[in-house]
């Protein structure tokens, strides 16, 4: 909307109110857009914003020019001027002569500090490429051994009852670890949820000795080793209560080592709600649980949720624990509570044991969905906890700046239509 013609004065002394009201309007609605440029108070215009993330020309050629030199010399070295062989080895020296050259191009216009944060965050980013590289090798290439078994209907919706380690792809299935992976990681985050969150909450909220002796606890559990786990749940409920393995069993090792993770990663994200949000609640009259439960738990929504994602990684890939408590079986089990039931990860174990080709493909095959029912329950997970408080998608801060605008008109043109007009006094 443009000032100016706000600031006009309505025509005409003593006209009536509804007609300075459909002029007002009439010329909110023919009123020019607003101008990109703001002119400050010193009248100078501020300009549209910078993108503080572009590159420049000299870094553009930096980059490419280390990223040529680097290769170029470890090709030198290994098949020209040394007896230097193997491709990892001229991978680390072509990543080492990469950042020597990057160092050597930005000195020559940096001063030493900039030459540090330079290389610095080359390094950051390509530990991040590693990290993302090596990622994307194991799912493809686990991908890529299973799918001559992932194209077979069979293999999701049998079981391996029927077949023998001699026939084809187009007998038998998982479909029985599949549901024995998701009867147990249920019962797992059914335990290891409410338990986690609720003691990280006291840890937070409560403190005290007690909490700090829990606080070592569950920081030495993190690195419990998960034989250790499945021997304990062997020990104590198989050999004294059960006298068999079953699902449930399997449950509680997975539970032992979710637990540690959910507390830990829990504890770290409730530290991070800024202190003044439970002062402002207590300042209203809130009690303590009540801030915790709609004021803590809300803003540390997002990281709980990621949090529990851990626990679930940690627990779903687990074999060993599964191996002792489990059992192995080629047969639909949906009683947790009683006889064998085999998961992903150990239908894997089992699978990859066998010399021939067709059940080895089978492990692979099995791999390939371990890791696609991970991404979905991720998915699943990020959908349920959504962002963290106050952060906005794009569509949401566009229509929260366009009510902003809609608001600002809105009061303005009330502000000049029901402010009254000056009228001439007679002249006595």
């Amino acid at each position: 909307m443009s000032i100016t013609t706000l600031e006009r004065p309505l025509a005409g002394n003593d006209g009536d109110d509804g007609d300075r009201r459909r002029d007002a309007h009439a010329e909110t609605a023919t009123a020019p857009p607003a101008p990109t440029h703001i002119p400050s108070k010193e009248g100078v215009e501020i300009g549209p914003r910078r993108r503080l993330r572009e590159s420049t020309l000299d870094e553009r050629f930096n980059i490419l020019g280390a990223l040529v030199a680097g290769p170029t010399v470890a090709t030198l070295l290994f098949g020209w001027f040394t007896p230097l062989t193997g491709p990892i080895g001229w991978v680390v020296v072509a990543f080492l002569a990469f950042i020597g050259f990057y160092i050597l191009l930005v000195s020559l216009r940096s001063d030493r500090e900039e030459v540090k944060d330079r290389v610095l965050t080359v390094l950051l980013i390509s530990a991040g490429t590693i990290l993302f590289g090596a990622l994307a090798f194991v799912v493809v290439y686990t991908v890529g051994r299973g799918s001559v078994a992932l194209p077979h209907l069979n293999f999701f919706t049998q079981t391996m009852q029927l077949a023998g380690p001699l026939d084809g792809l187009d007998v038998g299935g998982i479909s029985h670890a599949i549901v024995g992976t998701l009867i147990q990681i249920s019962i797992a985050l059914a335990i290891t949820i409410p338990l986690g969150i609720t003691t990280a909450v006291f840890l937070n909220e409560i403190g005290g000795k007690f909490a700090r002796f829990v606080r070592t606890i569950s920081d030495a559990m993190t690195a419990l080793p998960s034989i250790v786990a499945g021997l304990f749940v062997y020990a104590a409920v198989i050999q004294l209560i059960t006298h068999q393995r079953s699902g449930f069993a399997a449950s509680l090792a997975i539970s032992v080592m979710m637990l540690p993770i959910i507390i830990r990663a829990s504890d770290v994200v409730l530290r991070l709600v800024p202190g003044n949000l439970r002062e402002a609640s207590y300042a209203l009259g809130s009690t303590r649980w009540r801030t915790v439960w709609s004021v803590v738990l809300p803003t540390a929504r997002s990281g709980l949720v990621t949090a529990v994602i851990l626990g679930t990684a940690r627990g779903i890939g687990e074999t060993s624990p599964v191996l002792l408590t489990s059992g192995i079986t080629a047969v639909m089990n949906l009683n947790p509570f009683e006889g064998p039931m085999i998961s992903l990860p150990l239908q894997v174990f089992d699978f990859v044991k066998s010399p021939e080709p067709n059940i080895i493909a089978r492990g692979f095959g099995t791999a390939a969905v371990l890791i696609l029912l991970v991404l979905l329950l991720f998915i699943v997970a990020r959908l349920i906890g959504g962002k963290g408080a106050g952060q906005l998608s794009d569509r949401q801060r566009r229509r929260v700046a366009q009510r902003s605008v809609d608001d600002l008109r809105r009061m303005t043109v009330e502000r000049y239509v029901l402010t009254p007009t000056p009228t001439k006094e007679p002249s006595e």
